[in-house]
């Protein structure tokens, strides 16, 4: 069960400036400032030995908030701290499903998470990005969709094409063509009623113990200011599919990611690697930081209003 407090791992100080989440929740700071620009991105086995021992049992129920999505990895680390059968359900804008190297990182997280053998089932809620596009999608871990394991429900994308690889038979696609060349079909959000939709997915959960993790890059820019790209759902939209998790679900834990920093990095070829992957054209990078605080604590406050409350 979701308990009432908060834990912040401060890798990058997004969060330490947002003083009024602080007046209304009991939090628990993690400073791992020293470690914060070496994780970035992506990690070695040394610093998920360094994060990890951070890490307590006692608040694995918390709400886990862990700054930029590019630090969406710890996420891995944080479902490994439970040992019964659960689901996982992601908001994200991006896949984070890649099987190439690195393999502890913020785009291959979830593949990373998978050979949890407690996950039972992966619900991945309101991708859009060009990460299911074709190219990018030929390396990403279509297996975890055999026997409907993994479901993807984009908000919205298009029909993509992919050459050979093979395509699981899964509950949210459908696959059309050759073991040559297949386009997939995905099944759209958008024109959905969302609060039924949604509703009848998470009646078909295998178990109603969920943790949630969220990367706030799935909203659209109105209501969070990232280092990514914006997505597509309304805070609206978010907030209802949330409460219909609280209310048919127990919630083991959750974790938030996609608040603001500028990347920095030490390591120069983290640096190069981040330019090449960072959209160029960032609306935060432009605005005054207490204004980007100022909205992305306001719609921090209504997801914890709408989960603790």
């Amino acid at each position: 069960m979701l308990n009432k407090s908060i834990r912040i791992l401060n890798f990058d100080d997004s969060l330490i400036r947002q003083k009024r989440i602080f007046l209304q929740y009991p939090a628990q700071i993690i400073d791992l400032e020293k470690v914060g620009l070496k994780v970035r991105l992506w990690m070695n086995r040394a610093l998920q030995a360094k994060v990890s021992e951070r890490l307590h049992e006692a608040e694995k129920n918390s709400v886990t908030f862990l700054g930029s999505g590019d630090y969406h990895h710890i996420s891995s680390l944080l479902l490994r701290q439970f040992s019964e059968p659960f689901c996982l359900i992601i908001f994200d804008h991006h896949p984070d499903w890649d099987t190439f190297p690195p393999r502890y990182g913020c785009g291959s997280w979830v593949t990373e998470a998978l050979r949890n053998k407690h996950i039972e089932k992966c619900l991945l809620i309101g991708v859009s990005s060009s990460d299911i596009s074709a190219w990018s999608i030929q390396s990403a871990n279509l297996s975890a969709l055999k026997r409907n394991r993994l479901e993807i429900y984009p908000y919205i994308h298009g029909p993509t094409r992919i050459f050979l690889e093979e395509v699981p038979e899964n509950e949210s696609i459908k696959s059309r063509g050759s073991f040559i060349s297949k386009k997939i079909h995905w099944t759209e959000l958008k024109d959905k009623n969302l609060p039924d939709f949604f509703s009848s997915l998470i009646s078909r959960l295998p178990n109603k113990k969920v943790y949630i993790s969220l990367d706030k890059d799935c909203l659209k820019k109105e209501y969070s200011l990232t280092n990514w790209e914006e997505g597509n759902f309304s805070l609206e939209q978010l907030l209802s599919m949330l409460k219909i998790i609280r209310a048919n679900c127990d919630i083991m834990g959750m974790d938030i990611c996609g608040d603001y920093s500028r990347p920095s990095f030490k390591n120069k070829f983290k640096a190069v690697i981040s330019r090449l992957d960072h959209p160029k054209d960032v609306p935060a990078n432009k605005l005054p930081e207490a204004t980007v605080t100022s909205l992305n604590e306001e719609t921090n406050l209504k997801i914890l209003e709408a989960l603790l409350q």
